[in-house]
């Protein structure tokens, strides 16, 4: 008797359960979806570059409400008066190219004996000289003292406002140290590194200090503090 009593029970639930699963399913369809977030082009070719700046943006307690993609985008040598100067045009074409919001990184590696070079020159300083000679390049000088910059720029698309987030880490130039694989990393030395080079450092370590990891960040609170704004003006 228990044991039947037990049985019409159970087939009294699962039967009531299935009863409800349409029910379930339709108020389910009738929840708004959460919508997808918007997209963020961040101009490079560079898959280690992406990664690195996508896990800087995502650090925090707080989610971006962007998503970030990357597109690889031909654009002309440009001169200009300043680095700045040069950055904001170079992302104001981006935008016209991508036709949306994008970012756009330019990095700077400025040796104070000389005078601020290689500067924004550095990717071909780097590709020509090679880490040694990077290095060589202050020889003559005691002054071994030079600062990373980074500008990211953020625009929301064709003719829209392009903004400007300055990063800068002091340090100075030393004999290649640490893996070779990610620009001119192990040649810098930071002077809040703790006597290791940038290429030497654990990745959350680096990101901390570096010039990439502070325009980030600015970029970061800026877009969460604006995000509204952001999404209206690229529409």
């Amino acid at each position: 008797m228990r044991m039947g009593l037990r049985c019409r029970k159970l087939a009294h639930a699962v039967l009531a359960f299935s009863v409800s699963l349409p029910a379930f399913a339709s108020v389910a369809r009738a929840m708004p979806k959460r919508p997808m977030p918007q997209a963020i082009v961040f101009v490079t070719g560079n898959a280690k570059k992406l990664e690195e700046v996508k896990h800087i943006l995502s650090s925090g307690s707080e989610e971006l409400p962007f998503e970030v993609t990357s597109q690889k985008v031909d654009l002309p040598e440009l001169q200009g008066s300043s680095t700045k100067e040069i950055a904001v045009e170079k992302c104001r074409l981006a935008a016209e190219h991508v036709k949306g919001p994008v970012m756009c990184e330019d990095t700077s590696l400025c040796y104070h004996a000389l005078k601020d070079l290689p500067g924004p020159y550095i990717k071909w300083f780097l590709e020509k000289l090679g880490h040694e000679g990077l290095n060589k390049l202050l020889a003559g000088y005691e002054d071994k003292s030079a600062y990373a910059q980074c500008l990211f720029t953020l625009c929301a698309g064709p003719g829209k406002e392009v903004r400007v987030f300055d990063g800068r880490t002091e340090g100075k130039i030393v004999e290649a140290r640490g893996p070779k694989d990610f620009g001119w990393d192990p040649v810098f030395e930071p002077l809040e590194g703790e006597g290791k080079t940038f290429a030497e450092m654990a990745k959350e370590a680096k990101n901390a200090i570096s010039h990439r990891g502070r325009a980030l960040q600015q970029l970061r609170t800026w877009l969460i503090a604006n995000a509204a704004t952001f999404e209206a003006e690229s529409k």
